[in-house]
């Protein structure tokens, strides 16, 4: 972790010479950041993460002799640093950075396809707000594995860092009235007799369960999601800050671990049970009164784009007191006006904990509003889940809800 007060160390990773020359230019331009050394390949890259003990790395994928991939695996294995990665948006980019962030990269930046000195300059700011956020972040040493795949569904990296001021007492005040959750365990048909009948008593209503993630996310979503069983008796919307090519093969990645079924949304289609709606990160997903799911291709909104405080604010009007907000790891605030119009209308709302967060940002934003209900380990939030949407349809029985 970099030292207030000194500049950030970068260490460059690519085998293209002049992009390179490209990111040294954009970061020594930075007058918090400064470059520490440059890597042609990621043995490169490898040896001199060790010599040079860098605050951060800019990881490029496509490399020779070792790739990116590799290079990333041995660094979180071996002598962890903070890893941003710097790839295409092709299928192939998309799904070996998704990869890369699941080994314990903390970011990534989308390589513009022409790869040309102003394309680049174009996401300067970007690239340099996460880098000098991934240098805050402590990351452990992941545990080494021969095979890739084998690591992918374990490895993201942990912060330790202070609540930031004024968030010590909202955090301590709900863990206060916080039941601990057992972990989370495989899918079950527990949901059968308590469902049974229920429809009927909620006018067709169904707990809806609304996610919000950023920094970190894709590897704690492939934890979490694989949690919710196939007969899940609520739909789940997912708002993962990311751009609409990445969303498209995350939701492929999705998928393949889960139970529960995982799509990318469409405009026009109604929201079901059963499964679970990634939003494109191409607009933001809003849910009208009728439970169909629109998608808006316009400006950020807040920064933001797609917009957690959409889904979480439209979802609340549609769900009302079956809402569920879930606020996993990320930076910034996206999601505080959303948990706050989920708890204005009876909702339920949680927020992952500071331990198993890469970046202990949005949900400590969050947790800071007083809307969040509980403050919990990621393993231990689907139970948490689980509990409400079994009260929800046993209050229903009785016609409490």
């Amino acid at each position: 972790m970099n030292v207030p007060g000194k500049k950030i160390r970068v260490l460059v990773a690519d085998d293209s010479a002049f992009m390179r020359k490209v990111l040294v230019s954009i970061i020594g331009a930075d007058p918090q950041l400064e470059v520490a050394g440059e890597a042609r390949d990621g043995r490169d890259c490898v040896a001199q993460s060790e010599a040079l003990t860098p605050d951060v790395i800019t990881m490029d994928i496509n490399m020779p002799h070792m790739d990116g991939l590799q290079a990333t695996e041995v660094i979180m294995s071996s002598k962890p640093r903070p890893i941003v990665i710097v790839s295409s948006e092709s299928r192939e980019g998309a799904d070996t950075t998704l990869k890369a962030l699941e080994l314990g990269a903390i970011d990534f930046i989308a390589k513009p396809s022409s790869g040309i000195d102003l394309d680049m300059n174009s996401v300067r700011d970007d690239l340099c707000k996460k880098l000098k956020m991934a240098s805050k972040v402590r990351v452990v040493r992941t545990a080494a594995k021969t095979k890739l795949a084998q690591e992918i569904s374990s490895s993201a990296p942990r912060t330790e860092p202070s609540l930031p001021s004024g968030y010590a007492g909202a955090a301590n005040a709900i863990n206060s009235r916080t039941a601990v959750s057992e972990p989370a365990r495989p899918a079950s048909n527990v949901f059968s007799s308590a469902v049974s009948g229920a429809p009927a008593r909620t006018g067709g209503r169904f707990p809806l369960i609304m996610i919000a993630a950023s920094t970190g996310g894709p590897a704690t979503l492939m934890k979490f999601v694989p949690s919710f069983p196939k007969d899940f008796p609520g739909a789940i919307l997912l708002v993962q800050h990311m751009p609409a090519s990445f969303t498209s093969q995350f939701s492929h990645q999705l998928a393949e671990i889960a139970a529960i079924r995982v799509k990318e949304a469409e405009p026009g289609e109604i929201i079901a049970p059963g499964n679970l709606y990634l939003c494109p990160g191409s607009g933001h997903m809003r849910v009208s009164q009728t439970g169909r799911l629109t998608l808006d291709e316009g400006a950020r909104i807040n920064g933001y784009r797609p917009c957690a405080d959409v889904t979480l604010e439209t979802g609340a009007d549609f769900a009302g007191n079956m809402g569920i907000g879930v606020v996993l790891t990320g930076m910034g605030n996206d999601g505080c006006r959303g948990v706050q119009a989920i708890k204005a209308v009876g909702g339920y709302v949680i927020a992952q904990d500071e331990a198993t967060s890469v970046i202990f940002g949005m949900n400590a934003e969050a947790i800071k509003t007083g809307a969040v209900d509980q403050i919990l380990p990621i393993e231990n939030i689907y139970n948490a889940v689980e509990k409400r949407v079994l009260y929800i349809f046993g209050a229903s029985k009785v016609g409490a809800l």
